[in-house]
Parts: structure tokens; C-alpha cells; sequence
């Protein structure tokens, strides 16, 4: 099916009647994807300034009103309910549910984030010639939790997660280079080279995602991923938390524009 979409719209129209329920890694190459979180209004402030303190991490695209699921777009409003292939829920932050539609988990109170995502700069690498491999088990990258801390922001506090791509090592620089003009995909690496670095003791083993194929001449790239609040909400213990399965992300109109 994939050949067969053609916009944005379409594929959140997919998402919506529960035709598509795959990631949405590989599709529409360029066209800016985001990672998705909704916490109570009451915790939203410090969420905010964790993303204005990790910028990487959480680039912010949009903020919605308290309540507020609509995005208004060029082709029309999304629902953030319904237009994401899967989410996770939790409630007092316990995981309680991995659905397709969060319409009877939404609340009045609850505030919208939609942020930056690798999925973003894969198109225009692929534009560039740069060779990037994707596993025939899922077109998301594997990603890892790392023993290198973010920069908290009151109650939010937590580990550093990535994604991970390997490169032959004569093109690391232009891949670096690229990759710097898309903060929206959360800009240049992390991380290059030795994962023990990070705390990743096999990369064999993602925590999230397809296991790698690296090759021997190839080395390890790692960007900060949207799935970092995974790791840091939950403990807020909110009445309710929404975000996003990892590598089922919520897909704006547009093309992403690289920064100068």
C-alpha cells in the first residue's frame, strides 16, 4: 500500500478509519513527521520547559489549547485523537493501553505537544545518495535508552534516548552536515561512534525498534529521539498521559525546509 499514498491527508485519513496502522517510517520522504505527547495543563509548564531546555530532544512544532485536539493544516483540520497509527496511555503513571484511537481517554484538561522527529531528514538523505538501510522487520530505526541524563526542568527529569543509524565512515561528516540543517528532525548527532559511550552495552538489542545491521565498516550515528518523554512523564504520575507508539508518528502537510 504504500506506492498508493500520496499526501499527508490521505494518510491520516488511512490512520483515522483504521487502514493504516503501520509506522509511518519511510513514508512521503520529506514531509515533516512529529513525535506526539498530551499531559494534564497542570504539568503541561514544566513539559514546556524541558523542550525549551532540550531542544534536540523535544524540537517544538506545535502547542495546542487545554482541550484542544485539532491541528488546524493546508489540507484540512487533524484530529490528534484519532490521526496517529498507535499510541501509548497511562494513568497514573502506570501503561494501561496501547490503542489505535485515544478519543475516550481525552480530556478538557489535557495540552497537545507535537515535536520534531528523525523520520524527517530520511528523505533528504535518501535525496543526497546516502545510504540508508532500513530493516525488513520495520522501516523505523532501533532506538536505545542511554545512561546520559537531559537537562531537567522541575518534576521532569530523566535519560537521554536515541536513535541509531550506521554510515560508512568516509561519510559520517556529510551525513553530520546534513542532518544539522533539520532541527525539526532533531538536528546533528548525539552521539558518533562507540555506543558503550552512551551505555548501550549491545546494539544488537535495541530497547525499541528493529535490531541493527551494521556492517563492518560502518559507524554508529546517534540522534536524540522523540521517545525521551516516554521515559521522563510517567513518573509525574498524571492523571492521564498520551503519546505516540514509537515510529507511529503524526504527519503535518508540509515539506520540512532546512535551516541555512
Amino acid at each position: 500500500m504504500n506506492e498508493h499514498i500520496t499526501s499527508a491527508h490521505q494518510l491520516r485519513s488511512l490512520i483515522r478509519s483504521g487502514a493504516w496502522k503501520q509506522p509511518t517510517a519511510g513514508l512521503l520522504p520529506g514531509v515533516q513527521q512529529a513525535n506526539f505527547v498530551a499531559l494534564p495543563q497542570a504539568d503541561a509548564f514544566e513539559f514546556l520547559l524541558f523542550c525549551v531546555r532540550n531542544p534536540q530532544v523535544c524540537p517544538i512544532i506545535h502547542v495546542s489549547e487545554p482541550g484542544d485536539p485539532i491541528v488546524s493544516l493546508e489540507s484540512g483540520d487533524a484530529d490528534v485523537r484519532t490521526d496517529i497509527a498507535k499510541y501509548r496511555v497511562w494513568r497514573d503513571g502506570e501503561l494501561v493501553a496501547e490503542p489505535h484511537d485515544v478519543s475516550e481517554y481525552w480530556s478538557d484538561d489535557l495540552v497537545g505537544f507535537l515535536l520534531g522527529c528523525s523520520h524527517t531528514f530520511e528523505g533528504p538523505m535518501l535525496d543526497a545518495g546516502l545510504p540508508l538501510r532500513v530493516s525488513a522487520e520495520s522501516p523505523a530505526p532501533p532506538v536505545y535508552l542511554t545512561d546520559r541524563e537531559t537537562v531537567s526542568a522541575g518534576r521532569v527529569a530523566g535519560p537521554l534516548v536515541v536513535s541509531m543509524r550506521s554510515f560508512p565512515a568516509e561519510l559520517v561528516d556529510e551525513v553530520t552536515a546534513l542532518t544539522s540543517r533539520f532541527p525539526t528532525g532533531h538536528g546533528a548527532p548525539v552521539h558518533i561512534g562507540d555506543p558503550a559511550e552512551l551505555g548501550i552495552a549491545d546494539l544488537a538489542t535495541p530497547d525499541f525498534g528493529p535490531a541493527p545491521e551494521v556492517h563492518a565498516d560502518e559507524v554508529p550515528m546517534f540522534w536524540a529521539c522523540g521517545v525521551t518523554p516516554q521515559l521522563v512523564l510517567p513518573h509525574l504520575r498524571s492523571h492521564t498521559l498520551i503519546t505516540h507508539a514509537a515510529g507511529h508518528m503524526f504527519v503535518f502537510d508540509h515539506r520540512v525546509t532546512p535551516a541555512r
